[in-house]
């Protein structure tokens, strides 16, 4: 039989991630969303959904849906063969991150055993479980690190991802800051930070990797282009070995110390390397459009 004309995105993730704000994301992309789907009725809602009209399918999994969530591996698995696309994009962020955000809007947490959002140890723990509980999710998915993006960001991030090309292998290059933490979604992290700073170049100082002034100055450094070098070797190397493992994506994050020069400039050079094999999107974790975040 044919598979259906569906591409189905499927939202989980922690707790305080983001998930509202991907489905959002996703309905103003053209998707029939469903939020807290009981694993069970995937299935049945996606064989559903063309009859109805609809091509394109969102739907948020996670922890609320209680004991039926081991099933969910299984299912999407089964899944794969019987829909067009589909895209299983899994939601993070810092401990930190999320007790913050929890005890910001006082709300419980879904395994809180109480309603005290302000109970940081209880938080914590409730945040430790659910880490445990979607591991195997985690590992098979695509990761977004919310840690440090804003609203835009991750909603631009989110459209971007399933609007690239269909393909056995996706290469996602971010660049971020280490002043601002580890990226948590990364695949490969290669550190930067002891190469050549335009940041003590005055006039460079207040651009980014995007402009021209910063690529010429990085790109007559010996040193950066031997980074580079190393870099796109090592991927050349084990990207055709991930492929043939049937991996979906993978992320490699470049970073510096402020996010800004090096990372940004580097993150882009590879991108366009890789796009003449594997279909490339780019993020610049410090940036907001285009510019230094403040």
């Amino acid at each position: 039989m044919n598979a259906p004309a569906l591409d189905l995105a499927v939202i989980t993730g922690m707790s305080g991630s983001g998930k509202s704000v991907a489905l959002h994301a996703l309905e103003d992309a053209g998707y029939y969303c469903v939020d807290n789907l009981p694993p069970e009725l995937l299935a049945p809602l996606a064989a559903l959904m063309p009859g109805q009209g609809v091509r394109r399918l969102a739907v948020a999994v996670d922890v609320r849906a209680g004991q039926s969530l081991p099933q969910l591996p299984l299912l999407l698995h089964s899944l794969r063969e019987q829909v067009q696309a589909l895209h299983l994009i899994f939601l993070d962020a810092s401990d930190a991150a999320l007790v913050q955000r929890f005890s910001e809007t006082r709300r419980p947490h879904p395994l809180s055993l109480g309603s005290d959002a302000s109970n940081r140890e209880a938080l914590a723990g409730a945040i430790a479980r659910e880490r445990d509980m979607l591991a195997d999710l985690r590992e098979r998915a695509h990761r977004i690190d919310t840690s440090h993006l804003r609203t835009a960001q991750l909603m631009a991030w989110v459209k971007e991802l399933v609007a690239a090309p269909r393909a056995q292998l996706t290469l996602v290059f971010e660049s971020f800051a280490f002043k601002r933490g580890l990226s948590l979604d990364a695949d490969y992290v290669f550190d930067v930070r002891m190469l050549p700073n335009p940041h003590y170049e005055a006039e460079l100082r207040p651009l980014t990797g995007l402009d021209a002034p910063v690529a010429q100055w990085l790109a007559a450094q010996p040193k950066v282009q031997r980074m580079q070098r190393h870099i796109t070797n090592f991927l050349r190397t084990w990207l055709p070995a991930l492929e043939r493992n049937q991996r979906s994506y993978v992320t490699v994050a470049i970073g510096c110390t402020g996010g800004q020069h090096r990372s940004v400039w580097l993150a882009e050079q590879l991108a366009h390397t890789f796009s003449r094999d594997w279909p490339t999107l780019r993020r610049h974790r410090e940036l907001i459009g285009g510019r230094p975040r403040t």
